[in-house]
């Protein structure tokens, strides 16, 4: 894992300098605190941060290939790079290192914008054609790994977080874009390409594009979540599920490469237990198992945790969580994050790669993607309820079926059935409706918007709803609405908020590599052509992988009711006394001056939360995206400052 940027001017007058390059890796130290290296040659400059896992001698970036014509840089993993390498050897391409990143150049060599279609792996890659005077960007595609860009004065910068960017160039502005705040405030974080920066993209996940020298850009979807016709079955579930562990052991003893100790997370759940269950029975890893463990019972963990230390034998270690702790790391989380959050959650696991990475271990496997692949979420459980009452309005189970959603919240909308049937909507039509599953979660965060100023209202360019639409209605077509609802579910929240503001971020502040069994684009592509009842039999959720799992998990893990992975929102900041911090970012100085919210709805607010810490939906998620609205801010607009120190350490200079 590491940390990439770099420039591409349009123009063979303006020479790229090393000082810039500098100027933008330096803030991405944290990615890859192992050493610098550059290239730069005119119009062209490369720059390389190393966290150091695989070839810890020869693996320096960047990388060039036989006749020094393509050079690359790549922050991520190649994990089938020992199949691929003799592949190559035999079609006459010569290696210098043994990295999985001199891999792909040659790919690149051999099939041009097509290599990515051969990497399994998570990566962003940047590759320079001194030939064609073009460069090559692309991004896995799950979207692991970012990488932002931006068109401005003749030139491109790319990097891996959007501070380096900024850094790179001090004439780049930097202002808010209210459309993408209203999304954030709608869905929890941006829906497409656009981020809260004005003018600062993505790279969408699956996608490359290729940057020619007079600027002409050319993009390419190179892959998409392959879901079919549900109705078609083709394995019986016994063999879907012993194919599933066949994929699941494979991909996991991929992501066990690596030069160095590979840990894992254990959070207690399905997800992460069988991703260590299976570690345990079917490698020879030292098994070193890390946990987030709260003060807050309602999200403590740590029995079920303890249950699987027992049954695996791990070396476990836990971070203990407090409101405190919380709030006093929330300023720092925000910094990495570069973007509004709505809940805590990334913090305790900011924290968590902090203990990681003091028990000197670069790399974790970790259960993300389970979710959404196999139907875990209680949205798809959600969508099954309110697709059968509407088909069977009269039925008896009706407000016993309402009442297993949520079982774990204290303000679960279910406490009332007529509530809930206004809530959850059972009147929608699920046909007609692409985001049948996702309108009553909408419609919740939605609610935020009362604390936004009008002038912000004002400056929304289009409505969150009709965006969203636009980008993905055409690709959910014939989709049944549980299909619908996986797809939008693994491109919106797990591409934009789960892998990026609790996964990448909050690993890779602590120069931590996470990786991924459940997203290995095998398993992603088998899971997608599994009908839903594979997934959710009745409403029991997973159950294609607990069927997997058989005999290789305690049966109170495989049964055990789902509880998702939650933190403390408004109770970490008034629960132990408010941090130091909160009266200068919620003061109605700040409130008024960046002028995003209304400081009389802020204020009273803020007097609700002191008042009472244990608040609904609507308060916690307004509470937390107005704080880390203000932080960002101050942080990335009004103050924004990178200080290089001297001459960077462990630099390499390649021209």
């Amino acid at each position: 894992m590491c940390g990439i940027a770099g420039i591409f001017n349009f123009s063979n007058c303006i020479p790229v300098e090393q000082h810039r390059l500098e100027q933008m890796i330096s803030p991405l130290h944290h990615r890859g605190p192992d050493g610098y290296g550059f290239f730069c040659k005119e119009h062209i400059g490369l720059a390389h941060a190393r966290l150091s896992i695989i070839d810890l001698e020869s693996g320096w970036q960047p990388i060039h290939n036989e006749d020094k014509s393509l050079w690359i840089i790549f922050n991520g993993e190649i994990f089938n790079y020992r199949e691929l390498r003799p592949e190559l050897e035999k079609k006459g391409h010569h290696f210098y290192t043994n990295s999985d990143t001199e891999v792909i150049i040659h790919l690149y060599e051999e099939y041009g914008e097509n290599c990515c279609e051969h990497m399994n792996g998570q990566f962003a890659i940047a590759i320079y054609d001194a030939n064609e005077r073009s460069l090559f960007l692309a991004r896995d595609r799950m979207g692991i790994r970012p990488l932002f860009y931006t068109f401005h004065d003749g030139k491109l910068l790319f990097a891996s977080e959007v501070k380096s960017l900024f850094a790179g160039d001090a004439t780049l502005p930097r202002q808010i874009n209210p459309t993408v705040l209203s999304e954030i405030f709608t869905f929890w974080m941006p829906c497409w390409e656009d981020t809260i920066f004005e003018g600062i993209k993505q790279l969408l996940p699956g996608h490359c594009m290729k940057v020619a020298g007079n600027g002409t850009v050319a993009f390419q979807e190179y892959w998409d979540i392959p879901f079919r016709d549900s109705t078609e079955h083709y394995l019986s579930k016994n063999d879907a599920a012993d194919h599933l562990k066949e994929l699941l052991i494979n991909s996991i003893q991929l992501r066990l490469r690596a030069d160095v100790p590979v840990g894992a997370y254990l959070s207690g759940g399905l997800d992460s237990s069988a991703i260590t269950s299976l570690i345990r029975h079917y490698t020879a890893n030292p098994l070193k198992t890390f946990s987030v463990t709260f003060k807050d019972k309602v999200y403590d963990e740590r029995h079920e945790q303890l249950e699987m230390v027992k049954f695996l034998n791990t070396d476990h270690h836990t971070v203990d969580c407090s409101y405190k702790k919380i709030a006093e790391a929330f300023p720092d989380v925000i910094w990495h994050t570069e973007t509004p959050i709505l809940r805590t959650a990334p913090t305790p696991l900011f924290l968590l790669s902090g203990l990681v990475r003091k028990n000197k271990y670069k790399v974790v496997l970790t259960g993300e993607g389970a979710d959404e692949i196999f139907g875990g979420y209680d949205i798809f459980k959600e969508a099954k309820i309110r697709a059968f009452i509407r088909k069977f309005p009269n039925s008896e189970q009706r407000p016993l079926l309402l009442k297993r959603l949520y079982p774990y919240l204290a303000l679960s909308p279910t406490k009332s059935a007529e509530y809930a049937r206004i809530f959850f909507d059972t009147n929608a039509d699920v046909e007609k409706d692409p985001f049948y599953g996702h309108r009553p979660r909408w419609k919740t965060t939605e609610r935020t918007k009362v604390f936004l100023s009008d002038d912000l209202l004002h400056s929304v360019q289009i409505d969150p709803l009709e965006k969203i639409a636009t980008y993905y209605q055409a690709k959910l077509k014939g989709c049944d609405y549980f299909t619908r609802a996986q797809y939008i579910e693994s491109k919106v929240l797990l591409a934009n908020y789960l892998l990026s503001s609790q996964g990448d971020r909050m690993a890779m502040a602590n120069s931590v590599e996470g990786r991924f069994p459940f997203l290995d684009h095998r398993i992603v592509e088998f899971a997608s052509q599994l009908p839903p009842t594979y997934k959710m039999k009745v409403l029991n959720e997973k159950y294609i992988l607990k069927k997997a799992m058989r005999g290789l998990l305690p049966e109170s893990i495989k049964t055990r009711k789902k509880q998702p992975y939650m933190a403390p929102d408004i109770l970490s900041f008034f629960g132990e006394g408010p941090p130091e911090y909160l009266e200068y970012y919620l003061s109605d100085k700040m409130i008024a001056d960046t002028n995003i919210f209304k400081p009389k709805a802020v204020k009273q607010l803020i007097a609700k939360c002191a008042k009472n810490t244990r608040q609904g939906f609507r308060e916690n998620m307004a509470f937390v995206g107005i704080l880390s609205t203000q932080i960002l801010y101050n942080k990335f607009i009004r103050n924004f400052k990178i200080d290089i120190h001297g001459t960077l350490p462990n630099t390499k200079v390649l021209f």
